[in-house]
Formats: structure tokens, sequence, C-alpha cells
């Protein structure tokens, strides 16, 4: 039988123990997938666009990426990737979230950016 078969099944019945040891060990999770690690960070980055994850847990995800060799240009590339199937909304959101994550500040950044009033 095909492993792809076998693995879609036991997901697909909740098989709690498989569910368990792939959610319990990043490593395992990596090894049973068959993706390279720096897909899999990029494939994990784009789920966390996807269901619009709070800042903090873009960190764990980035720090994969980058561990496996990603450059923060190709974490961006990843928000591209995903814009036209998760619209721009999506993206907007998300953006100033992985860029804390990448140490940039895009918010700040646009503060600076904006022109200063006169002071009345």
């Amino acid at each position: 039988m095909q492993e792809h078969r076998c693995t879609l099944r036991r997901i697909a019945i909740g098989d709690d123990a498989y569910l368990g040891r792939m959610l319990a060990s990043e490593q395992a999770n990596v090894l049973e997938s068959g993706l390279q690690p720096k897909t899999h960070a990029l494939v994990r980055i784009g789920a966390l666009i996807a269901v619009d994850a709070p800042a903090p847990a873009y960190l764990e995800a980035v720090e994969a990426a980058r561990a496996s060799g990603t450059s923060d240009d190709e974490i961006v590339g990843c928000l591209l990737a995903v814009l036209p199937e998760l619209g721009s909304a999506r993206a907007i959101s998300a953006a100033p979230k992985l860029g804390l994550a990448l140490g940039y500040d895009v918010a700040a950044a646009l503060e600076e950016a904006l022109p200063t009033r006169p002071e009345s």
C-alpha cells in the first residue's frame, strides 16, 4: 500500500497516537512529512498566515525556517505566494506579524515614514 494513503486514513480517523507523535515532535513531523526542512518551515509559515495566527506564533516558525537555511526574502516570499489564495486582507494582517518575527517592526517603520505635522 502506498504510504500517503495510510497517512490520510490515520489523519481522517483521528488516530490519536499518530497525531500525538506528529504534534509532539517537530523532528518527527518533518521526517514523516517527507518534505525538506526548508519546505516544511515555509509550509508552516503559510499555514500561520492562512489561519491569521497571532504574532508570537510566527517566532518559532521563522526560527525553524532560518535554521533550515531559508533567507528572510524567501520567508517574505511565502507571504507573497499565499496572497492569491488568501487575499489581500489576510496578507495585510500577516505582514506586520511576520515582520516582527523577522526582527523588523513594520508599524514603526511606517510611522517614521509619515511626514511630521508642524506644531500649532
